[in-house]
């Protein structure tokens, strides 16, 4: 479906800023996120000279397109929280739980782990999310991990990680958009500069460590231990005949397939390589991955009477179930995002504000950075934020002396896209990580953002050292020893 953008101006901003304070005022996303839709096609109609029916019109035309370019997502979500369910009501969930119980004796132990599984899936955000939160919910409710504690480290270790990790279905995006001979080495070098995606990982793995938490994150580990969260969908009788391997045999042939499924899809088994492949389709790929799991857990579930055909193909009905509150999010915020981008022109009208500027070079890092972490967080989407800003980029750094800075911007332009992918209420990571931990989705927000935003302010500070020294090290070392100082400082002052 063709839309046409209109130059709406300052107008542009107004609908992501419009659904953003609802969201974080009412405490209700889904009302929130449909009247910034709608006030972007008002926006969009007025100025095409349409009318209020036509607003409308335009805003299910979105909804509609937005469906039909992510029917591999809804189907990969659909098909996995199936698996979520089989998995639960087979009685591994709580078998896990038990086994991992022996084993992580504290909320420290539990973190950790969870921080380290979140790295290890770096294929796909979204995966991961929703890969971790189903493994580790039962064990962070036993030891009464909040929550919210548990949605930040899954978010922490989901799009920070796959950003850095050169085998991902990011890494080639990001490559896509380099106008180089070879944009793969071109995002190999940016690496070492994307200071949000490390600094976060430093901050996850301090705070799972030390245990210092602060602000409303505080209260809500404080409020665990005190009344522990319960997951209704893995709560089953310890005697129900449910083992280990019935938890661990699916998600790891989910994990294989899924990474197999992703090769297969994009060709690597007729050439092309690897990396490439999987970023292809790489949602195409993850339903493989899925119904692969579907499979392995009948044939690991049935002849052991677990559960009949009838309640299998019953869970499998429950788990899709589940997802519509969640799925319905992310239509109204893939339609934001795309009303956003592609009718009112909002990421083209802040990014004007680059190619307008007239400062020294080296502060384009912290600028990029600043725009870009904006932009992601109004919007929603680190990867359209990127793909806007990537060529603005290339141009500025084409010019007489400005090549020695293409490399630090970029990896300060990818830093801010992933910042505002991290904590934004409206990001399809935010609310799958939510989704992942079982956490109300505003609360999510609400406890993420001091962490996540802190560290956005620590990167803006070293990014002005870092497009000076031209030298990822020199800000790394001090935003690094920033974050330690600030968790010990805050905990102690918050």
């Amino acid at each position: 479906m063709d839309f046409t953008m209109v130059e709406a101006g300052w107008l542009s901003i107004l609908p992501p800023v419009i659904a953003i304070v609802l969201a974080l005022v009412t405490k209700e996303v889904y009302s929130s996120l449909f009247i910034g839709l709608i006030s972007g096609t008002l926006i969009y109609s007025f100025l095409s000279g349409g009318s209020i029916i036509t607003a409308f019109a335009t805003a299910f035309d979105m909804m509609y397109a937005k469906i039909a370019d992510n029917a591999y997502m809804i189907i990969f979500l659909a098909l996995l929280w199936g698996v979520v369910i089989l998995v639960s009501k087979s009685g591994g969930s709580e078998a896990y739980g038990r086994w991992a119980q022996k084993r992580l004796k504290s909320k420290r132990s539990a973190a950790i782990a969870t921080s380290l599984l979140g790295i290890l899936i770096f294929i796909d955000d979204g995966f991961n999310c929703l890969t971790v939160g189903t493994v580790m919910r039962p064990i962070a409710d036993k030891l009464k991990i909040s929550r919210e504690k548990l949605a930040y480290i899954i978010d922490a270790t989901a799009a920070p990680v796959c950003i850095i990790a050169p085998v991902s279905s990011w890494a080639v995006a990001v490559a896509s958009e380099v106008s180089e001979t070879n944009g793969f080495n071109v995002f190999l070098s940016t690496i070492p500069y994307n200071l949000y995606a490390i600094l976060t990982i430093v901050m996850v793995f301090a705070i799972s460590i030390t245990g210092l938490d602060f602000g409303p994150m505080k209260k809500a580990e404080d409020d665990a231990v005190q009344s522990k969260a319960t997951d209704t969908a893995s709560k089953q009788d310890p005697n129900s005949g449910g083992q280990v391997i019935d938890l661990v045999l699916p998600v790891l042939v989910l994990v294989v397939c899924a990474i197999l499924g992703m090769a297969y899809v994009g060709g690597f088994f007729r050439g092309v390589s690897f990396s490439e492949a999987i970023g292809y389709n790489p949602t195409a790929g993850l339903t493989l991955g899925a119904f692969a799991g579907l499979l392995c857990a009948f044939v690991l579930y049935i002849p052991r009477k677990l559960m009949t055909p009838k309640e299998y193909v019953k869970n499998i009905v429950d788990g899709i179930s589940n997802i519509v509150p969640p799925m319905l999010i992310l239509v109204l915020s893939w339609s934001l995002g795309g009303v956003c981008r592609q009718l009112i022109g909002t990421g083209v009208f802040i990014s004007g504000f680059v190619s307008g500027s007239h400062l020294p070079l080296g502060f384009l890092p912290f600028i990029l950075f600043i725009v870009a972490a904006l932009m992601s967080f109004s919007m929603g989407t680190s990867w359209g934020t990127f793909g806007m800003l990537i060529p603005i980029v290339t141009m500025i750094c084409a010019s007489d002396g400005a090549a020695a800075y293409l490399i630090p911007t970029l990896g300060a332009t990818l830093a801010g896209s992933v910042y505002g992918d991290h904590c934004s209420p409206i990001s399809d990571t935010t609310i799958l990580a939510s989704t992942g931990a079982s956490c109300e989705h505003i609360r999510h927000v609400e406890t993420q953002l001091p962490y996540a935003t802190i560290v956005a302010v620590i990167c803006a500070i070293c990014y002005l050292v870092t497009g000076f020294a031209l030298t990822p090290w020199t800000g790394l070392a001090l935003g690094i020893m920033l974050v330690l100082a600030a968790i010990f400082v805050l905990n102690r002052r918050i």
